[in-house]
């Protein structure tokens, strides 16, 4: 049965579950009310009492028969409930005697009805209004006791008698029924659990017979098409022929792409870890990926870390998906441009190593709203843009669950329009610590080169047997051995096989798996146990379609000795040979050691950096300090009557305070937009794998809420408030820069930078308050009563604000001396290792009787003096100047 079928069934099942409670309720409340209306004529001498019995049997009576007749359950369920609840219950309540009649039972009665049979919040709104009728009538009835109608004691017992066995009797149906509808429901679900089983292993049986099906041909595809690159062929022949090879590699990885994703739905989906040569799988992928790339006319660029040990331990098969699937999309979204596949290495120990592999490209770029949705089955974000591109919407959710089996994480970072970089970490054990070198893919490709055929071995004393049901595949295995000179014997059954063991003695048996009549597990087998056979010790390798950890475990169970997966290359059957037959039998050549790698200095192996420190251009950092410590640095934007200009790139401090000279011109310093910093970060993740952006105080200036919406599009970007500005902000971001030197975790970098903040002690004095008047800093009654009674204010900032601190008196060198004095009172609590002079067009001259009142009082280890930038100086006018240093630790 299919799902909407279930669907249907569940539907229908619910509906007649509701009309089968209101048809039981109903029914219950009919049969009450009938006995209640016989026995008040009989004995309440009450003709309110029996009016309103009689016409609430009536109403019951219709509004059951409307409900059953039309099938609006629902509505007549609501017309009851509040008919029972507003009217038949009250009146019953006040003219059938109150509490000393079987009035309270009913109430009992209406919960359990509105509980039953209405459904919503409908049900919600009758359960509160009931409550509040039943304490509204008890209270009436204590306070106003000759509103209740008084019966004989006759009467009063008999009510309440029927009111306990009606209600006994419901709540007795109701729990009869619930546990017959839970048999039923129950009965149902393992119904359909028996389905939903049956219908998953039909599809594991399905996807795994095509896997198999399609796996034969390809092996004969691949196996004549390296035998065609073996040969003597021109460059043109070559290259179409390596096509073909790529073109049936990208075939297989989507048929696996398939296969898995059936398994990892079941739950069968398992990692196998061996050791794998990093240069030969990278190759593979490349080879893959490279023709893809160039047909569309994309640079593809390789970066491997030359530190790379040359062999790891991991799932070779998964990791090479993984890959494949994240470059094909790569190359897929890209219309121009290119796309990166960089591989770095960390080392944790002498024995293990974390990989990072990134996959770049300059493609469309993800929508912010859409990463979450990235990586589910068959879901494509941005359906309408993607229309045209082919895909199955497997890959990315496939790659997922690989990179959780084995244990790693996987991260996107994406600009919309710009282009997108996954990055996935592996932990992996090294098996030879070796490492790779440099390895330039690029100018492989490039010069068109291909490698010339050479046996890694030769045998001619040696003889194998091969068996398969598939002639393609007898062919294609003898050809790809040929130049071994092993002798070879191939079969078509298990029935020839077991013939040719009783005759020869074979060095190695390659067996297929699933043959017509006896299979290769039935064969092997009966090989061990043959009765005269020559061949019980052979070793012998399975060579089968059939792909998956869990296959190759049961194999290793039945007894074989070795796994090839078909399609098989030439390269793989020799190495298994190698393996398998007698030492003494085999003559290695000399292509069986060397590896043939196209060496260059002009290798793409740049290593990204761990940890890139950012900051924005109001930090009034030294440019030779940015250049050394490798500091990115976004610029603020400059207003003017002019235009927009970004602040120390377009305009500088000088030309700003002659602009503002005149006293009537306004600048305006503007934090980068959102989309500014996105760009910034997208930019500078191509040289490092997370970023650490110190962004001034968040209170003054939108450039940290900014800064942090943009980081919501990238999993490895973190934003921190400096609460300073100003050199404040360029010192915290230097010791952020020797923070990150240290190979830590992030968040301990974060950390460490989030205590220096605390430390850090930034003020300024103003030498006159006019231009932060001008840019709205302080009121404009304030700039005239300091300029009125020459006050020069000093700001400090506390807590991501700017607050006024002392003021000085008197003319500006007195209150620059003033000033000096106030900051260096407390110079043992100073860190003594770096002081910053920040200052805004002031004379040379006036800066070096700054710094020997400083150097008077105490000695620093260096001393930077540094001119504020446009964005600072356009807010506190010429002649202004402060401090930036850090206070000792506590100890």
């Amino acid at each position: 049965m299919s799902r909407k079928k279930w669907l249907e069934v569940l539907e229908d099942h619910s509906l007649s579950l509701q009309e089968r409670m209101f048809r039981l309720l109903s029914g219950i409340a009919i049969a009450a009310l009938s006995v209640l209306v016989v026995m008040g004529l009989c004995l309440s001498e009450s003709l309110v009492y029996n009016i309103m019995l009689i016409l609430s049997l009536a109403l019951c009576i219709l509004i059951s028969g409307y409900a059953v007749r039309t099938g609006k359950i629902q509505l007549c369920a609501n017309i009851q409930s509040f008919l029972i609840i507003f009217i038949l219950i009250p009146v019953t309540f006040f003219t059938g005697g109150g509490i000393r009649s079987g009035a309270p039972l009913w109430f009992v009665f209406a919960f359990v009805y509105v509980s039953v049979v209405v459904y919503g919040r409908t049900r919600y709104v009758f359960i509160i209004l009931a409550s509040l009728m039943a304490v509204l009538e008890y209270v009436v009835s204590y306070l106003y006791p000759e509103f209740v109608t008084e019966h004989s004691d006759e009467v009063s017992y008999l009510s309440s008698l029927i009111a306990v066995l009606v209600v006994g009797s419901l709540f007795c149906l109701l729990f009869i029924f619930e546990s017959k509808i839970y048999e039923s429901e129950n009965r149902l679900a393992q119904q359909q659990k028996k389905e939903i089983v049956e219908l998953n292993e039909a599809q594991n049986r399905f996807f795994s017979s095509m896997s198999h099906e399609i796996r034969t041909p390809i092996n004969t595809i691949i196996g004549l098409d390296e035998m065609i690159l073996r040969e003597e062929i021109s460059e043109e022949a070559a290259a179409d022929a390596q096509d073909i090879q790529n073109a049936s590699k990208m075939l297989l990885a989507l048929i696996n792409d398939v296969l898995d994703m059936s398994k990892i739905e079941s739950g069968k989906m398992e990692v196998v870890y061996a050791a794998y040569s990093v240069g030969e799988m990278l190759s593979d992928i490349v080879n893959m990926i490279w023709s893809r790339a160039k047909e569309k006319g994309l640079d593809f660029h390789v970066e491997v870390d030359p530190a790379m040990p040359s062999e790891l331990m991991g799932d070779e098969v998964r990791l090479k998906q993984v890959m494949i699937n994240l470059l094909t999309n790569a190359v897929k979204y890209t219309k121009e441009g290119s796309v990166t596949f960089s591989i770095q290495c960390r080392k944790l120990s002498a024995s293990r190593v974390v990989v990072t592999y990134t996959i770049r490209d300059t493609g469309m770029g993800i929508r912010k709203e859409n990463i979450p949705y990235l990586f589910s089955a068959f879901k494509r974000v941005d359906e309408e843009k993607n229309r045209f591109i082919e895909g199955t919407g497997l890959g990315l959710s496939i790659v997922k669950e690989f990179v959780d089996l084995m244990g790693g994480t996987i991260t996107v970072d994406s600009v919309y329009t710009k282009g997108s970089t996954f990055a996935v970490e592996l932990e992996q054990d090294v098996a030879d610590e070796n490492v790779l070198g440099d390895i330039n893919f690029e100018l492989r490709h490039t010069m068109n080169t291909r490698e010339h055929y050479r046996q890694t071995f030769e045998a001619p004393d040696a003889r194998i047997l091969i068996v398969d049901d598939n002639e393609a595949n007898l062919m294609v295995e003898e050809k790809l051995l040929r130049d071994t000179r092993v002798r070879i014997d191939t079969v078509l059954s298990g029935e020839e096989a077991l013939k040719k063991t009783v005759q020869t003695q074979y060095h190695v048996i390659l067996m297929d798996h699933l043959m017509p009549g006896m299979d290769g597990i039935t064969c092997l087998h009966q090989i061990r146990a043959q009765t005269g056979g020559m061949n019980k010790k052979t070793p012998v390798v399975i060579l089968t379609a059939n792909a998956g950890s869990d296959n190759r475990a049961q194999y290793e169970r039945e007894g074989f000795e070795g796994y090839l997966l078909k399609p098989v290359r030439g390269a793989e059957l020799e190495a298994e040979l190698v393996r398998r037959l007698p030492k003494e039998m085999v003559k290695l050549t000399s292509a069986s050691e060397v590896v043939e790698e196209i060496q260059t200095a002009g290798s793409r192996s740049m290593k990204r950096r761990h940890v890139l420190i950012t900051t924005d251009s109001v930090c009034d950092l030294p440019r030779e300090i940015q250049e050394q410590g490798g500091i990115e640095v976004l610029p603020y934007r400059i207003r003017t009557d002019k235009g927009e200009f970004l602040d120390g790139i377009e305009t500088e401090t000088g030309g700003i305070l002659a602009y503002m000279a005149d006293g009537k011109r306004s600048v305006v310093s503007m934090a980068p937009e959102v989309r500014d910093y996105e760009v910034f970060f997208a930019d500078c993740l191509l040289q490092a794998r997370h970023i650490i952006h110190i962004s001034m105080a968040k209170k003054e200036s939108k450039g940290y809420f900014n800064a942090l919406e943009a980081a919501k599009s990238f999993s490895n970007v973190t934003v921190v408030d400096s609460g300073h500005l100003s050199s404040g902000l360029g010192l915290l971001v230097m010791e952020a820069r020797r923070l990150s030197e240290k190979d830590v975790p992030v968040e301990e970098i974060v950390s460490g930078i989030d205590e220096a903040a605390e430390r850090i002690h930034t003020c300024f004095m103003v030498s006159d308050t006019e231009y932060l008047a001008r840019s709205g800093r302080v009121s404009q009654f304030v700039d005239n009563l300091c300029r009125a009674f020459m006050l020069h204010p000093s700001i400090a900032m506390d807590k991501s604000r700017m607050k006024p601190g002392n003021f000085t008196f008197g003319t500006l060198e007195r209150a620059r001396s003033r000033f000096i004095r106030y900051i260096f009172a407390d110079i043992d609590s100073m860190d003594k290792s770096c002081l910053f002079l920040i200052h805004s067009g002031m004379s040379l001259a006036e800066l070096k009787e700054i710094e020997e009142q400083i150097r008077q009082r105490a000695l620093f280890d260096r001393i930077i003096i540094q001119q504020a930038g446009p964005a600072i100086s356009a807010n506190s006018g010429p002649g202004a100047f402060g401090f930036a240093y850090m206070k000792r630790r506590a100890v």
